[in-house]
């Protein structure tokens, strides 16, 4: 008895572009400029018919590989449109899994000296790519990106910076009220650091050296990632020689105030109105959050929620109950309502 699948549903195909960036030659950290790109086709896919294309962007440690992958419990991403799209909840879609992992462990899929540019990745290259590829639709009602925590903060700000490129997005706990989310570790990355002589070079060789890095490891990578997406640099200026500064002093771990104001910057919660009023022009915006979750990012999701009702700009909010943990499950509400969005005239 298989008792895995209980219900064979039809299932889609996979294809993989091969990609070679031309806009990711001179990264700073050498990552590679040829790229795996996977395209989800829906059952029965037909060159004569048009769809939409959704575009995952993943969290942080992930990337669009990882989401077509086979997992040892639940679905993976095709795996479930597959199941929402035989079960009636939404119509076919295509959907891009770019991959967008870099040498600090992940993306906020904007254009940095510190990282690359993949915001230019994105728009400039693989949309592009996809559409001369297969039946999608050309236009930003045909469009919609979606993600969870740092793929969830791109998908939000693609739409802040791009209105004219997506039609429909869903913020899955997404990085909003940077004071709760990344102030707390700090100290951790100072702690962290200490181990290595705060020799940050030392200390990315051991995190990739490692055969079983700890969180407090990983905390520590993601806050150099963010540094080097918010606050980019020369490296001949720089104390570290790095592509980016730190806001906080590493022995002390006293706040460098003009650092951070640079990196409050890019907090939606603390964009001008003038920014925001872009996702007006939007036909759905999602966003939800765990009503526990251990960044703290309700708190954030809760004011921006607020600005965005003082604002009058439409958008669905939900609180669950759980953390920022375990919550794929939360896509079996977004994607048929972003599919709806699309499809409504």
């Amino acid at each position: 008895m298989q008792i895995r699948k209980l219900i064979d549903w039809p299932e889609g195909r996979i294809d993989c572009l091969k990609h070679d960036s031309r806009v990711l030659r001179g990264n700073p950290w050498n990552d590679p400029t040829q790229r795996d790109v996977f395209v989800y086709l829906p059952p029965d896919y037909s060159e004569s018919t048009s769809y939409p294309v959704f575009w995952d962007l993943a969290a942080y440690t992930n990337s669009g590989p990882g989401h077509v992958n086979w997992r040892n419990h639940g679905e993976n991403i095709p795996q479930r449109l597959d199941r929402l799209i035989a079960s009636g909840k939404m119509g076919p879609v295509i959907a891009v899994f770019p991959d967008c992992y870099t040498s600090l462990g992940g993306n906020q899929y904007l254009n940095s000296s510190g990282v690359g540019q993949y915001d230019d990745y994105l728009l400039q290259e693989l949309i592009p790519l996809v559409e001369s590829q297969y039946a999608v639709r050309s236009d930003a009602g045909g469009r919609a990106v979606f993600g969870k925590s740092s793929g969830a903060y791109g998908a939000l700000t693609q739409a802040i910076r791009h209105p004219q490129t997506w039609g429909a997005v869903a913020c899955h706990s997404g990085d909003l009220n940077f004071e709760l989310v990344y102030r707390a570790d700090f100290p951790t990355a100072c702690n962290v650091l200490a181990r290595h002589k705060y020799d940050i070079p030392r200390f990315m060789r051991h995190f990739w050296n490692s055969k079983q890095p700890g969180a407090a490891d990983f905390h520590t990578l993601m806050v150099l990632c963010m540094a080097a997406s918010y606050d980019p640099a020369d490296p001949a200026l720089t104390k570290t020689g790095l592509p980016f500064r730190l806001p906080f002093n590493l022995k002390t771990c006293e706040l460098d105030s003009e650092a951070w104001a640079r990196w409050l910057q890019f907090d939606p919660l603390e964009m001008p109105a003038d920014t925001l009023k872009s996702l007006a022009s939007l036909r759905g915006l999602y966003l939800d959050v765990g009503n526990r979750d251990q960044y703290h990012i309700h708190f954030g999701s809760r004011r921006f929620h607020q600005r965005l009702q003082d604002m009058g700009i439409a958008h669905h909010y939900d609180e669950f109950d759980g953390t920022h943990s375990g919550i794929d499950h939360r896509l079996d509400i977004s994607l048929p309502w972003l599919y709806q969005k699309l499809m409504e005239n």
